[in-house]
């Protein structure tokens, strides 16, 4: 089977545990503020490559995966859902290779539940990337409604999928107190969660826009420092214990 992909990276170590050969997919319905790889967003752009060629290309280089698999991120995997269904399924079966879903769970429907259900057989992993927990401001930031992440969320923890939850820290966007408490609040109720990624916001991305004839919207956005990004995860932290620990 084949499908679109936008690149790949053969060591990864910021895409789930361990070192990663990192699938970009291409395509996303998300148009977020800070997306620094707008190239990927056209469902039709990258260059099209099959599963075997793929899991071929990660199997040449697992001597060096240590304590890592295979994630697939985009761009949107799930715009590709067949074909991410496929490679996973072959990278358990054949490969043997441990898997992780990078996703905004922006895909997910209850029509689409036995779909998920197929795809979540072959899934370690899924890191899900919150972008905003309040429904407004996740439009505002992603042109997109909040609604099926939270359904996507909460059907991993009914199901038994572990969860890493990502969130950027955005001065003048995520960056609020109020916000980041509420997230932890939400996180908290998802019985699989097993790590919190709070990850500043970075500018990378607007070389990239320029050169695309694109406005960056961001342009004047300051970058999070170390400690503002700590203590963004201590309120989201607090958010996470006080609803475990709620009567």
């Amino acid at each position: 089977m084949k499908g679109r992909i936008h690149s790949l990276e053969s060591f990864g170590t910021v895409d789930g545990p361990g070192i990663r050969f990192v699938v970009f997919f291409q395509g996303c319905p998300m148009r977020c503020l800070y997306c620094h790889n707008p190239d990927s967003w056209d469902i039709k752009g990258g260059s099209q490559m099959d599963t075997k060629e793929i899991l071929d290309k990660a199997d040449s280089v697992r001597e060096f995966l240590r304590g890592g698999g295979i994630t697939a991120t985009g761009g949107e995997p799930l715009m590709q859902p067949e074909f991410l269904t496929e490679l996973f399924r072959l990278a358990k079966e054949q490969y043997d290779f441990h898997t992780c879903l990078d996703t905004s769970g922006i895909t997910f429907t209850e029509k689409k539940r036995a779909e998920f259900d197929t795809l979540m057989k072959y899934t370690d992993l899924v890191m899900l990337d919150i972008k905003h927990i309040d429904p407004d401001e996740h439009m505002k930031l992603t042109s997109q409604k909040q609604d099926n992440v939270i359904a996507f969320a909460k059907y991993l923890s009914d199901n038994g999928i572990p969860i890493w939850i990502r969130h950027v820290l955005v001065p003048g966007i995520t960056q609020n107190d109020e916000y980041l408490y509420k997230l932890g609040r939400f996180i908290g109720t998802l019985h699989t969660l097993e790590a919190v990624d709070i990850l500043p916001y970075h500018d990378m991305g607007k070389t990239k826009y320029e050169m695309l004839g694109m406005e960056y919207k961001l342009r004047d956005t300051p970058i999070p420092t170390k400690e503002d990004t700590e203590k963004a995860r201590e309120i989201v932290m607090k958010g996470v214990h006080d609803a475990k620990n709620q009567d």
